[in-house]
């Protein structure tokens, strides 16, 4: 609730207007029982067609005050709700883009998606109904019992222990279909969660010829949703015929007792009317009220679910300090261990090494070994778990790190594109880029002659599917280039290419950026020529030197070399 109050106090005007323009018409719509008993009793039974046209305008005059209190109301609520989700959900996505690596791993992004748009939709339109009917509802039935005891007060009891037993029989529905409701919102929360995994791994899917096994997960799913969501809505099926019912012998008793008192004077036939009018208004008012409990129900589980994603602190936190940069070295690590959250095995174990400028450094290791982890906290995507990290000189988590990233950039190993226009991936890279900057770039990545015959405004889909894996890699390299950092570093970002185009890629970066290049290869051949060469094994460094010494020192790095011989031999 806390999380709502926070938002609203943006539309406090919006919120005291919509209930009391819904207050002002259930107040109206409250005396046109006793408009119609005044028509009844003085007007048609006495035959008075004054009186009879006078409160036909009464009613006409309440209608007319009445629609437009309703669409006032109407329009301050939705106002107030669709303000608050639109504030509440930029929020929460300047939240997200705020998490490092460690707090979205944790969360997982199909969760992050549900909670920007389901949950939120769920919010907004909890709030559009509770400051609609929060007040009118409550209103109207005890309003309607009141007006009851001025006609009546011995048929007012029968008002009063019909309110009593379907408030009884409303309880005991919300009471069992509360958890129910909940259970389906997670329940969705997973189906949600395999369809964004089925759709990022369609390729996956099809290569490995498992459609059919998806299919059935997903139906599992589906069907325990539905289950759910049929038993949800028997309960809540009962709801309307239980209190109709009721109300509907309500009425009936009303009449038969009602009839009594009309023969013997207590009360006129217009009377009656109006009672049975009441009876009718709170049956609505009632069926109305328990649809705004349970949607305030989802809309307070959605609440809940929000705020503890606004509650999570990320570790990606920036504190810079002012630091003069002392050292020549661009990176120190000093005894790095690092393990990821909820991990029992550190997957970086006690590093240790220095990397100056302007050097060509590669990382070479088996699958698993740490090689991206360590790029990773280069770039401060994660935090160390013991040890310390200096970046030229100066505690890496004393950087700011907008500087850090604008110094350093990292092609991931998987190739990311936007969708949009080539010119317009590029730009990410830097904002202001020249075309010729643009062009510039893309023949060091060696994709000049693609991009020359499509043009820079060609049209580039989400993830870049129109694109080949060679396209979208060396793209995606181009987009660094531009950026001309300080510290450039290549995650397997060249695994697409031909040794051929690999090779002209190392040489066109080493002829024209004056960087430190960072490079992980799986291929010995992308590192021979580096400065310096790290061997990860297991998360621990097994070897560093040139090629030459570490064909000599380094038993791991002599066996994939080795077996890189015998793969090109075959």
């Amino acid at each position: 609730m806390k999380l709502l109050l926070r938002y609203l106090r943006n539309y406090i005007k919006e919120t005291i207007l919509g209930p009391f323009f819904k207050l002002l018409e259930a107040g109206l719509e409250l005396f046109i029982p006793l408009i119609i008993a005044k028509m009844i009793d003085e007007g048609i039974v006495q035959q008075n067609q004054t009186l009879i046209w006078l409160c036909a305008f009464c009613l006409a005059l309440l209608a007319l005050i009445g629609c437009i209190s309703a669409i006032s109301a109407q329009y301050f609520s939705a106002k107030a709700a669709v303000g608050m989700s639109e504030e509440m959900r930029r929020d929460l996505f300047a939240h997200i883009e705020s998490f490092g690596y460690t707090e979205i791993d944790q969360v997982g992004t199909s969760t992050l998606i549900t909670r920007l748009t389901n949950d939120i939709n769920q919010v907004q339109n909890g709030v559009n109904l509770f400051l609609r009917l929060f007040l009118r509802s409550p209103f109207i039935v005890f309003g309607s019992m009141l007006m009851a005891f001025t006609i009546s007060p011995r048929l007012a009891i029968i008002f009063v222990l019909t309110i009593l037993i379907l408030f009884l029989v409303v309880i005991f529905i919300m009471v069992v279909s509360i958890p129910l409701v909940k259970k389906t919102a997670a329940l969705i929360e997973k189906m949600t969660q395999l369809v964004s995994e089925n759709l990022s791994g369609v390729r996956v899917i099809r290569a490995f010829h498992i459609e059919k096994e998806q299919a059935m997960e997903f139906e599992t799913q589906n069907k325990n949703y539905f289950d759910a969501s049929i038993l949800v809505g028997k309960i809540n099926a009962f709801l309307n015929p239980g209190t109709t019912l009721i109300l509907n012998l309500a009425i009936l008793i009303l009449i038969y007792k009602g009839s009594f008192q009309v023969f013997e004077g207590g009360i006129t036939q217009g009377q009656l009317v109006a009672l049975v009018s009441y009876m009718s208004s709170i049956l609505i008012e009632l069926i109305k009220l328990v649809n705004l409990v349970l949607n305030l129900t989802k809309a307070i589980a959605s609440a809940s679910r929000i705020e503890s994603i606004f509650e999570m602190q990320t570790s990606y936190l920036n504190h810079p300090q002012k630091i003069s940069y002392i050292d020549d070295c661009i990176y120190y690590f000093d005894h790095v261990s690092f393990r990821y959250q909820n991990d029992q095995m550190d997957t970086i174990e006690n590093v240790s090494f220095r990397i100056p400028k302007h050097v060509r450094i590669g990382i070479i290791g088996g699958t698993g070994s740490g090689k991206s982890t360590l790029v990773h906290l280069m770039g401060r995507f994660y935090d160390v778990s013991d040890g310390r990290i200096l970046y030229k000189g100066a505690d890496i988590k004393d950087v700011d790190l907008e500087k850090l990233h604008q110094e350093v950039v990292l092609v991931p190993q998987q190739a990311v594109l936007f969708k949009g226009t080539i010119a317009q991936n590029l730009k990410w890279g830097k904002k202001d880029a020249s075309e010729e900057e643009m062009m510039e770039a893309c023949r060091n990545a060696q994709i000049a002659d693609f991009v020359e015959e499509k043009g820079l405004d060609y049209e580039i889909a989400q993830n870049g599917l129109n694109l080949s894996g060679g396209q979208r890699q060396r793209l995606t390299i181009a987009r660094a280039l531009i950026a001309k950092a300080e510290v450039l570093i290549l995650d397997a970002s060249s695994s697409a290419l031909d040794y051929a185009t690999e090779a002209a890629l190392r040489k066109a970066i080493a002829q024209n950026y004056d960087c430190t290049l960072i490079t992980i290869s799986q291929r010995i051949s992308s590192l021979a020529d580096c400065d310096m060469i790290l061997v990860m094994d297991e998360g621990r460094l097994a070897g560093m030197g040139t090629h030459d010494e570490l064909m000599k020192n380094c038993a791991i790095y002599q066996e994939i070399n080795a077996s890189q011989i015998r793969e090109v031999k075959a």
